[in-house]
């Protein structure tokens, strides 16, 4: 009885510390998530911070509508938005220089990274997200 047991606890323990390594990461809060997630390239990882509007490019338009812009963390390190307008409203008016805070799915790229998914999901799906300006 106490070997069954013994090996019962031994394989939760394996089973649990297997399951802690390849859970979905759970957002952080501030730019150091978005700071960790790129160097650690990862992708599918909640995250929220803030910056600075660094650039305004044009909207994606294909498939579902996109707004797009950069924001220059304090950290230093840009992250492009890519903000879904056909299902939550354009962040509006904005500016180069405005101050923006968000939180959505970071996808990893050599040139700093992506977020999406600042919009609830209708589905339901997916860890609402959003997006707002913040006073300068």
């Amino acid at each position: 009885m106490r070997k069954t047991l013994f090996a019962a606890v031994v394989l939760g323990l394996g089973l649990v510390a297997y399951l802690l390594r390849t859970a979905p990461t759970v957002a952080q809060s501030g730019s150091s998530s978005v700071s960790t997630a790129f160097e650690n390239h990862s992708s599918g990882v909640e995250v929220q911070g803030e910056g600075t509007v660094a650039a305004i490019l044009p909207d994606d338009s294909e498939g579902s509508r996109h707004q797009r812009f950069v924001v220059r963390l304090d950290s230093g390190q840009s992250v492009l938005i890519a903000h879904n307008i056909d299902l939550a409203p354009r962040l509006a008016p904005l500016a180069i220089g405005d101050r923006v805070a968000f939180r959505g799915e970071y996808v990893w790229n050599p040139k700093g990274g992506l977020i999406h998914w600042t919009h609830r999901d209708p589905a339901g799906h997916h860890e609402a997200g959003w997006l707002k300006r913040l006073p300068n």
